[in-house]
Order: structure tokens, then sequence, then C-alpha cells
């Protein structure tokens, strides 16, 4: 409907229709047209982002100009749906907006109303106002503060083996970890991920080791702890682990009695281990407590000698485990307490990192 000669002439700007430029077209040179144009954008928009786009992003796929240049750019990609009402409910497109998200790509909800199709149903196009709003406010907090940083960040559970088929553990989803990472990433942040067992996909341009129990999640934290501007301990370490596990699986038949016992052991502190050594590093903890919280972290972030600590209650609708959301409340080491309301766990992460940035 409208030529590429057309819109550069009104934009006053270079259109490109494929992966590489016309010979003697004194563009960009062809081999790093998609490099150099990822690490000019602050932003990239892809509107409207259909399901053939979704799917490719969400799988690597980089087969035309958008996708290979959205998969190059270090900053944000903002990916806006539009198509029809069942494209947009099958499952095999949520399972890609799911995938996305969690790789660090904004994903703005489409509009309800009349289609092409004549359908009525969700899969419009926002208005631009509304498009531009949603850029403003992700530009607002995805800055390079943290560029030239090196941030170590923990997720997810611990599982402590009781046997080899059985273990201890807990709800823990990762996501609030996660989340950290990937915003500390496109604030420009050198990202160490270490993760307990979670089904979320690594973040863009961050660094992930994988480890099962809290001994080795130490293990791998205290290998990578050094030189580091700011630790943040989001992981939901198990306390205790038991004492001795069985080498073979405990069968029900072994016991004569109605109960068994396994014997605990607690596990080294991590936070505390890294608190007493910290130096210069910012320090941050996480307390989830079910009773008397605002005491208990404040009790925490004293002994564990943090700079901060972010409290949430699970007990709490929308907060917590296995959500995307999180109420929380942020107390500085000065005492000052701010409690959030419920938001997406990666905007709780961006006003997190605000705080540690002016730390740093």
């Amino acid at each position: 409907f409208v030529t590429p000669l057309t819109l550069s002439t009104l934009s006053q700007s270079e259109v490109i229709v494929g992966s590489f430029p016309r010979p003697n077209s004194g563009s960009l040179q062809a081999s790093t047209r998609h490099i150099d144009l990822a690490q000019w954008a602050d932003l990239m928009l892809i509107a409207p982002a259909t399901a053939n786009t979704l799917a490719k992003l969400a799988h690597g796929y980089t087969d035309n100009a958008v996708t290979t240049l959205a998969i190059a750019m270090r900053g944000p990609v903002v990916l806006s749906p539009s198509m029809d009402v069942d494209m947009f409910r099958h499952p095999s497109t949520q399972a890609n907006i799911t995938a996305l998200r969690e790789l660090g790509y904004y994903v703005l909800e489409p509009e309800h109303g009349v289609l092409a199709s004549g359908l009525v149903g969700q899969g419009r196009l926002p208005n631009l106002p509304k498009i531009q709003k949603a850029l403003d406010n992700i530009l607002n907090y995805i800055h390079q503060d943290f560029k030239g940083k090196k941030i170590l960040i923990t997720a997810g559970p611990t599982y402590e083996p009781i046997d080899p088929v059985r273990f201890i553990g807990n709800r823990s989803s990762g996501k609030m970890g996660f989340a950290l990472a990937n915003a500390a990433a496109q604030r420009g942040a050198e990202v160490i991920l270490i993760s307990g067992n979670v089904h979320l996909q690594t973040p863009r341009h961050v660094q992930r080791y994988n480890v099962q129990t809290a001994k080795e999640m130490f293990t791998v934290v205290m290998k990578h702890r050094k030189n580091k501007d700011a630790i943040i301990m989001a992981a939901a370490v198990a306390d205790f682990t038991p004492l001795k596990p069985a080498s073979n699986k405990i069968k029900k038949e072994s016991s004569d009695t109605p109960t068994f016992t396994i014997e605990l052991r607690k596990t080294k502190d991590i936070l505390q281990h890294i608190g007493e050594k910290k130096g210069k590093c910012i320090l941050a903890g996480f307390a989830l407590e079910t009773e008397d919280g605002v005491a208990n972290a404040k009790k925490k972030l004293k002994e564990k000698r943090l700079d901060l600590i972010v409290l949430n209650n699970p007990m709490e609708e929308g907060a917590g485990f296995e959500t995307d959301t999180n109420i929380v409340t942020i107390i500085s080491k000065t005492g000052k307490i701010e409690r959030l309301k419920k938001m997406p766990k990666f905007e709780v992460a961006n006003i997190i990192l605000n705080k540690l940035s002016k730390l740093i």
C-alpha cells in the first residue's frame, strides 16, 4: 500500500525491506547493518507483531530484516501483537508470548474490538498514543545506569535430597530473581545468574549457572562473588537439609510404623557469609515472612549486614511464589520503609535496581 520510496521520502530516513542493502545504495555495510542499527537504537518496536514473527523470535529464527535486528538488539524490544482473536488465543501463540516475556521482550496486550475478519475479540493493535505512552514508560526505567557494573543474582529454590528420588524443596518459581537479572542486563549490567531448579528461559545477555542444592548454591556463589558491584540474593535457599540422604530409594515397606523420621541439619548461611566479607559490594536480600514481617526483616537486615532487604508475604494474593506479580516492602539499612502496591515482578525489579543504583 505504501512503497519504500514513499515512506523514505516522507520520513527522510532509510527504509529497510531486506536483510542486506542494495549495492551502491550508500547504506550501512551489508554484513553488519543489523548490528549497527541494534547498537544505535535505544528501543525497537514491532507493531504489528504477527503470530509468525512472535513464533520466530521465541525460537531464535532470523530469516528477515525484522527478526535479525530484534535478535541483535541489546536494548529493549517491544512487541505489539495484532491478529485475529483465535490466532491470538491459540495455545502455541500464548506459549510463544510467555517465552518471549521470560526472554526479556516487552509484550503489549492487544485491544478488544471488531477485527478484520468481522469477529469481535482480543487482537486489535492499540491506538498510537497508547503505544507511545507504553514506550515512554519503558524508556523511563530502562536506562544504562548499570553499564560497566557487575551484578550477581541468585534465584529459585534448592532441592535437598532425601534419597535418589525424593527431595525437600519449596514453591519458589524463580520469577523474581529472573526479573531482576533481566532488568539489570537491560540497564547495561554484566549479570551472573545462579539459579535453582526452575522452568524459565535465561534472559538475554545474562550468564546463567544452574545448581540443585544449598551446598551447590554456596559453592557457585562463593566462586563468582568477587569483584561484584552488587549481589542480590533472591533465591529461596533451604534452611535445612537431610543429615544422611539414603543411597537407594527408601521403600515404604522398610518401616513397620506409620511414621518416618528424617534427621535434618542446618545449611550454610550464604547471605551471612557474604555479609561478613562483602567489602564495598552492595548486598541485598529477600525476606519471606508470614508474620511480624517488618520486625523479622529488620532483624535479618542487621544480622546479615545488608544494605537493602525486600520483604514479601506469600499469604497475600498476588505476592510470593509462582505469580507474575509481587507485593513487596523495601527496607534500607537507614531504616526507611517503602511499601509498594501489587505490580508485575519486572516493575518491582526495576524499583529495587533504582535503590541499588543510588547506593552503588
